[in-house]
């Protein structure tokens, strides 16, 4: 009866190991211009989204500029909204979602970057 209750504990023990594992996603691309901006389409930005559990992080960079990060949780629509700070006291509204299929990201403030993610 023990190895029973010790292997039934393995097999819970691989499944939340399994339900754990980080997903990581991707976008590379162009920027498009906001009200008073007109340089936005020169600015190339790396964005990077991991999923692990409910907890979604991100790091972006600017070509040429500091790597940034943000922290959501993913809400039960599968949906994420926060801001990350971009340095000199400004934000960016990072608004994305991680749905089978149609997993997106778009970080809104000097310009807009983002678009659909590819799952690594």
């Amino acid at each position: 009866m023990r190895g029973i209750v010790v292997m039934a504990g393995a097999v819970l023990a691989l499944a939340g190991a399994a339900q754990a594992q980080p997903v990581a996603y991707s976008w590379t691309g162009m920027g498009t211009n906001v009200q008073g901006s007109s340089k936005c389409p020169t600015y190339k930005m790396t964005i990077d989204v991991t999923l692990e559990g409910s907890k979604v992080t991100g790091r972006f960079q600017q070509q040429g500029r500091p790597e940034r990060h943000f922290e959501a949780a993913l809400g039960a629509d599968r949906a994420f909204r926060t801001k990350a700070e971009v340095g000199g006291g400004g934000t960016m509204d990072v608004i994305g979602s991680l749905k089978e299929g149609d997993s997106t990201v778009v970080l809104d403030g000097y310009c807009k970057f983002g678009g659909t993610l590819t799952k690594k």
